[in-house]
This record gives structure tokens, C-alpha cells and sequence, in this order.
């Protein structure tokens, strides 16, 4: 399937803490069957990733409430049971009432005394049926290549308009539409937006009416902020792309192959711009990976053990996420030691990922800045790493 480029500037679903919360109470109460043991979180979506607020235990009768502080836009949580998600917005000092029925309380439960989360129950609904049919085409032996990136991208196409004519463009304002907009497949393990604008110039229009309609009746929240952002940035983008469309350069793949180093000034997960060609005199694995695939952490734990025992002797780790959620990556690589930048430079990164297929990928730079090892090369990477060391 043709690989997915990348959005440098999106935003979790849920999005960010607001520091306009008023000290007046919304609440979430229900009953969750089946769930004796079971413990029950209570999480805000936030700019790093699910942070939680609170926690019960179920007992056998499984009655829950939580509540919190309401805030001046619409905010997002979840109900959470190990990997079952129920999605939550708070818009006022409301209480919604919520029963489900676990294991599969994702999609066996009912919501009441809340518009918005009817709509979203309806989305997420929708998602998880858009992901079965998906993930159906993905296993399908006579689908393959390029008919199987058809088939889903038509998939992909016909759910968006279908969401953006009776979710985001009906009601643009509601907390449902902002929930939209961030909603997500996987695809051969790799998770994708699905409002992209980076992918979808289209979707620039998309995010543009969400962000003016928050400016309306939400203004200077955060989240229309980054809206803005985003719709802005991406127009920007293709205002450049548009310009200089005739005049791109066009890197031979196979000069990776040979000496020297293309550069990948890419920021990393602490805001600085980090340069390959600035780590001469080190030995650098040149690494490409994704951390929403499977095997990641025990992947990790691989690379982390190849660090500690190389990185005093002059080894460095400079890895590029493939992720399509940022504030996904920045939450998997915060206590990480080695650099870890994000792949936003889509043009310099597919210089070093037209060769290969699959990931993680892998390129050995030697100490006077030249690459050396390509991914077909390497079969030992600890071999390799200790000859150039």
C-alpha cells in the first residue's frame, strides 16, 4: 500500500487542559455490568496524551460517578477499562449518565441527559465500523498493492463526506464536529488520520469552519487557537508547495548509498531543530519507526540496551517517528535519552525510505559524517556498530 505521508501539526483528539475552568461541577455517573474488579478510569484527553483524573474499582453492582471542574469551551475525556474507550465531552455543568457492559463496553453502551455525546457515540460507532471494513480489505488475498490502497482510500473518502455533510458541516460549533476531526484508522499497523490536510488539501476547509465557529461561540479558547493553526499552516504549505512545484530538487535515492549524509533538520520532542550533519565525530544509527506498530516497546527496549552499553564509547541514536499522531509520539519518546525527532520534512525523509518497504529502518553513519550501512546491508546491527566504534 502506498505509504502515508505525514501531519506535523495535529492535535489529540481530546486536545488540551483549559485554564478557564470555573469551579462549577459537571458529572459523570453509571453502571458498568459485568466489570466485578475491574478498574474503572476516569482520564482527560490532554495535550500529552490521556492524563488521569480518577479511578473506582467495580463491585459487583458496578455503579460509578466522577465529576470535575467545568471549563469555558467543551472538553474531552474517556471512561476507561484496560483498551475499552468511551468517549466523554463536557460542554457545561451537565451530568451525563452513562451504562455499558463490559468487555466490549466500547460499543455495547448507552448515553443520556447529553446531546453531544449521542453524536459522538454515533462517530465512534461509525469509526469502528469503517476500521472492521478496512482491516476486512487488508486481509482479503485478491486485494494487494495498489487495489488494496484503492479500495481503502475510497473507504476512507466515502466516510469522510458522509461525516463532514451530516457531523461537522451540520453543526460546526458542537464538541462533537471538534471530535471529529480528529478521529483515526490503522492500516497495516500504521495509524492515520483521517481529516489530514497534509494528505488532503481538501481538509484545510474542514478545519477552517470548526476553528471560525469556536472563534464565534468559544473565543480565544485554546483548542480554536490550534484549529487555526493547523488550517493556516497547511495552507501556508501548499501556498509554497504550489510555487515551487517546477523547481523541486530531486534526490537520487541510491546517493545514500555512497558517501556523506543528506541532512534531516527535524525538530525534536523538546521544540529544537536537530541536524544529522551536526553529529560528526559520533557514530549515529540513522533510524526510522514507527511507535503505534506492533512490537514497538519491546523494540525500544532493544534500541535503550544498544545505547547504554554504546553511547560512552561515541554511539548516538537519531530517530525519525513515522507516527501520525504527534502528541501520540511525544508521550512514547519523553524519557527516552537519544534524540528522537518527527518526520515532518516528507521530501528529505523519502529519500532515505524509497529503498525499503517495511520498518523500523535502519542506516549506520560512521564518524566523519558518511553513511555507510544502508537497511539491505545491515544484518548485525551490533556487529556493525562495534566496527565502527
Amino acid at each position: 500500500m502506498k505509504r502515508k505521508t505525514l501531519i506535523g501539526m495535529c492535535t489529540l483528539m481530546g486536545a488540551l487542559l483549559m485554564t478557564s475552568c470555573t469551579g462549577e461541577k459537571f458529572h459523570i455517573t453509571g453502571k458498568m455490568e459485568n466489570a466485578k474488579d475491574s478498574v474503572l478510569y476516569f482520564e482527560n484527553m490532554s495535550l500529552n496524551g490521556p492524563e488521569k483524573l480518577d479511578s473506582v474499582k467495580l463491585d459487583e453492582a458496578g455503579n460509578f460517578e466522577f465529576s470535575g471542574d467545568r471549563c469555558g469551551n467543551p472538553e474531552f475525556y474517556r471512561l476507561r477499562i484496560a483498551g475499552q474507550i468511551i468517549n466523554i465531552a463536557i460542554d457545561s455543568t451537565e451530568t451525563v449518565n452513562v451504562k455499558a457492559s463490559y468487555p466490549l463496553m466500547a460499543t455495547n453502551y448507552d448515553v443520556a441527559g447529553s446531546y453531544e455525546n449521542e453524536k459522538i457515540k454515533e462517530l465512534a460507532l461509525k469509526q469502528i465500523e469503517l476500521q472492521t471494513r478496512v482491516q476486512n480489505a487488508v486481509n482479503n488475498p485478491a486485494l494487494a498493492g495498489d487495489s488494496l490502497a484503492s479500495v481503502v482510500e475510497k473507504m476512507i473518502a466515502d466516510y469522510k463526506e458522509d461525516v463532514t455533510r451530516n457531523y461537522i458541516y451540520k453543526e460546526p460549533m458542537r464538541a462533537y464536529a471538534y471530535f471529529a476531526l480528529f478521529q483515526y484508522i490503522t492500516v497495516n499497523n500504521q495509524s492515520q488520520l483521517l481529516f489530514d490536510p497534509s494528505l488532503y488539501p481538501e481538509d484545510v476547509k474542514v478545519f477552517g469552519a470548526v476553528a471560525t465557529s469556536w472563534d464565534t461561540y468559544y473565543p480565544n479558547s485554546l483548542r480554536g487557537e490550534n484549529l487555526h493553526n493547523i488550517a493556516l499552516r497547511e495552507m501556508t504549505d501548499q501556498r509554497i508547495i504550489r510555487k515551487r512545484e517546477n523547481q523541486v530538487l530531486t534526490v537520487d535515492s541510491s546517493k545514500v548509498n555512497v558517501t556523506g549524509v543528506i541532512d534531516l533538520p527535524l525538530i525534536d520532542n523538546k521544540g529544537l531543530q536537530r541536524h544529522l550533519t551536526d553529529l560528526k565525530g559520533q557514530v549515529v544509527l540513522l533510524n526510522f519507526h514507527a511507535f503505534a506498530a506492533d512490537g514497538s516497546n519491546d523494540f525500544i527496549m532493544q534500541l535503550r540496551e544498544l545505547y547504554n552499553k554504546y553511547h560512552a564509547q561515541g554511539l548516538e541514536i537519531y530517530q525519525v517517528s513515522l507516527d501520525e499522531n504527534e502528541h501520540f509520539w511525544k508521550t512514547q519518546t519523553a524519557a527516552l535519552p537519544w534524540i528522537n525527532v518527527y518526520g515532518t520534512n516528507k521530501s528529505v525523509c523519502n529519500v532515505y525510505l524509497a529503498p525499503v518497504t517495511t520498518t523500523p529502518v535502519f542506516y549506520l553513519i560512521d564518524r566523519g559524517n558518511n553513511v555507510v550501512k544502508n537497511p539491505s546491508q545491515i544484518k548485525d546491527v551490533e556487529a556493525e556498530i562495534q566496527k565502527l566504534l
